[in-house]
Parts: C-alpha cells; structure tokens; sequence
C-alpha cells in the first residue's frame, strides 16, 4: 500500500513537472547593411562635414543644391548632414533657389567601405569528389584570424553667387576615413577596436526627442562653428541663428552670440589660406 502511494506521488509529480516546463522561440532578423557598414559611413560622413566652415556664408540666404549627390552611398544623412552644417554655421537656407543670393553645391568623391582579412591557420577547403553528391568540406581552422573594415568619405564643396555667376568660396578636400577591426585568436573573440567602438561625440544622452537640451552646461562651446555631431542650442533671432556658448565654469554666464552668426558683408579669406595663383591680382585673391 505504502509502495503504490509512493508510485503515485512520483507520477502526480513527474506530471506537475513537465506541465511547468513551457517552450518559447525568438525570431530574430537583419538588416540588408549591417550596423558596422552604416556605422563607418555615417561617422566618416561626419567627420568629413564637421571640418567644413560656411562661417564665411553666415547670415546670408543660400540655397543648397544636392542634385550632384544623387547616386552616393547614404546620400539622405550626407545631404541632412551638410544642411545641418550650413544652419549651425549661420547660414540662412531658402527653399526656392530664385530666392537665394548664393547657391552651395556639394559632391563626393567617395562614400563607401573596404575590408581587408587576415588569416593564420587552415582555411576553408574542399575536398575533391570520389562520388556523385556534395563534395565533402574541411571547416575553417583558424589559430589567428583578423577582419580590417574601414569607411571613408571625401566631400568638396563650393559656393557661388546666383546673379553674378562668381565663385565665393570653396572647402578644398575634406576626407576622413574610419576603422572597425575584429581579432580571434584559437576561436576566442572578437576582440574590437576601431572608431565607432569610441563614445559618440558629444552628450547626446542630454538631447530629448524633440533636440531640446535637458542640461545646457553639458552643452560644446561654439566658437563660430558648430560640428554636427555636438550638442547645441541656437537662438532664433529673425534673421540668423545665433549660437550660445556656455561655459563649463560655476557660475559663468552665457556669452554673447558668435559674431559668424550675425549678418554682415561676406568675410575676406586670407590670402595665406589659398594658394596664389599664376595671372591674378591681390585685389582677386580676396573673396569681396
């Protein structure tokens, strides 16, 4: 009697058992790019964009003109990027292209990825076939193996007077190159380092949905010129966004707006800062 109720209480209880023990499954999808590809492009792109200076263009109506940019890699965030640029370095962005004194036009050179590996060990082979069928294969046995992935963009930019035809300004390459390596060695990995392996510039955990800045002292001094990549907050004065800086000092007040954000008559470039050129006058060296 004793035995058969024993009997019964581990059957009740194998049953209770398997009766908790449930079974899930995740389905699990990627994306046609992986988020290394759109990683290196995205940070080369802004690398690139964040060397450009429009200060020279601040407070002045232009039109950017993107229609060259058809056909490059992520051209949506480099057209946003270089829009983004132009506002934060004053410039006043019109829509209709008649309406604007000065026209910007963009291309790229290149926006794209390489990727390079390294190989210590016994690669994937394929061993010849004796019979009809999959041919048998050797698996890859790599004692040291590394994968090289680099993004690189190469942007120009010019400007020019819509009514006069007349160059104003130019940016000269600005090229930036960005690195994503992966290392295993005897199967244990990957170790990672590279570029987009960094924290993203700037304190963009203080930036709210709507680009607002919950914290202003976490907020990148400007000094002019504003990279894309930093936090900002601007000013709308009706004619130029101005630029606040704010100090990381206690106590310290903002500073009055950038002088590049006010409107004014366009700024001589330097003659150090171009090459000279064979033919020309120092009155035609300078940009009036």
């Amino acid at each position: 009697m004793e035995r058969g109720w024993m009997f019964r209480t581990l059957i009740w209880g194998g049953l209770i058992v398997t009766s908790a023990i449930g079974c899930g499954t995740t389905r699990m999808t990627d994306t046609a790019r992986s988020a290394t590809e759109m990683l290196l492009i995205s940070q080369a792109i802004d690398r690139s964009v964040n060397q450009l200076d429009f200060t020279v263009l601040a407070g002045k109506p232009v039109f950017f003109e993107e229609k060259v940019l058809d056909g490059v890699t992520d051209k949506g965030y480099l057209a946003s990027s270089l829009r983004a640029k132009m506002l934060a370095d004053g410039c006043l962005l019109v829509e209709d292209k008649a309406k604007a004194t000065y026209v910007v036009e963009a291309r790229a050179g290149c926006v794209g990825t390489d990727k390079q590996s390294l190989l210590i060990g016994v690669p994937q082979m394929n061993l010849p076939t004796i019979m009809p069928g999959q041919p048998p294969v050797i698996p890859e046995m790599p004692l040291i193996k590394s994968t090289d992935q680099q993004g690189v963009a190469k942007i120009l930019v010019f400007a020019y007077n819509r009514n006069t035809g007349q160059a104003v300004w130019q940016s000269g390459v600005q090229e930036s190159v960005t690195r994503s390596k992966d290392t295993w060695v005897c199967g244990a990995g990957p170790f990672q380092k590279g570029t987009i392996q960094r924290p993203t510039e700037g304190p963009i955990e203080q930036i709210d949905v709507l680009g607002v800045i919950n914290d202003p002292s976490k907020a990148v001094p400007s000094s002019g010129r504003t990279g894309v990549t930093q936090a900002a907050f601007f000013e709308e004065t009706g004619k130029a966004s101005e630029v606040k800086q704010v100090s990381n000092d206690t106590g310290s007040k903002n500073s009055p707006a950038t002088e590049a954000a006010k409107p004014g008559p366009l700024q001589s470039i330097p003659s150090t800062a171009l090459p000279p050129v064979p033919g020309t006058t120092a009155s035609e060296k300078s940009v009036k």
